[in-house]
């Protein structure tokens, strides 16, 4: 835009400033609506998008979990087999191994029965119920009584006072004598009595040459 010639200097001045400004604001304002407009744009297409999504929404995702694994079979409980007690046990000697053996054979298959070393002892002492078996287990009860100690800590000392109270007290010199004598013999008893009574004296004796026992049989 020109001015008229006779515009004065002053005047041209201010308003060539106001042009130029006026310029400046019409570019600013361009800009503006050019920002204004992409803005607008992706706020357009981000609004389609989401509509699309509640119009059309995605299957939920299939998780790929395995399946759980299968039961395992029930485990076979195992059967103990049927344990006898020992017998009662009263003094004889010929019995005291006997009856020695079956206590042991019975800790020996329930161990699980016995809390410790005493409990086994004083089970054992349970089938003592007469004759000097039961004199010596009241003298036990008795010891513990005066001193306030069990006297027999472990079992294999309980096995050790028992043979020396109730097994033979010459069983070895015994067992020589009645193979080396002459009246030892079948008789009556049957095979297997006769077989069963050979091995306890042999095994007493000491006797191990196969020779030797042949001979004795």
């Amino acid at each position: 835009m020109s001015l008229p010639p006779d515009t004065p200097q002053g005047v041209g001045d201010a308003l060539g400033y106001l042009q130029h400004h006026l310029q400046e604001l019409t570019e600013r304002q361009n800009v503006s609506e050019t920002n204004i407009n992409t803005t607008l744009a992706a706020l357009t297409m981000q609004l389609q998008q989401l509509t699309q999504l509640v119009a059309n929404p995605s299957p939920p995702a299939v998780l790929n979990t395995p399946p759980p694994p299968a039961p395992s079979p029930p485990t076979a409980q195992r059967t103990r087999p049927k344990l006898s007690a020992p017998p009662d046990f009263s003094r004889e000697h010929h019995n005291g191994r006997t009856f020695l053996n079956s206590c042991s054979l019975y800790i020996r298959l329930a161990p699980e029965q016995f809390c410790d070393e005493q409990e086994k002892i004083l089970w054992a002492l349970t089938f003592f119920k007469d004759g000097r078996a039961a004199k010596w287990s009241e003298n036990v009860f008795c010891q513990e009584a005066d001193t306030g100690v069990f006297p027999i800590p472990t079992w294999g000392d309980f096995e050790q006072q028992f043979r020396l109270h109730f097994f033979p007290v010459n069983a070895e010199a015994d067992a020589i004598n009645t193979l080396e004598g002459t009246s030892y013999h079948q008789g009556g008893r049957t095979v297997d009595d006769y077989l069963d009574s050979f091995q306890t004296l042999v095994s007493d004796a000491g006797y191990t040459d196969p020779r030797t026992l042949v001979v004795k049989f």
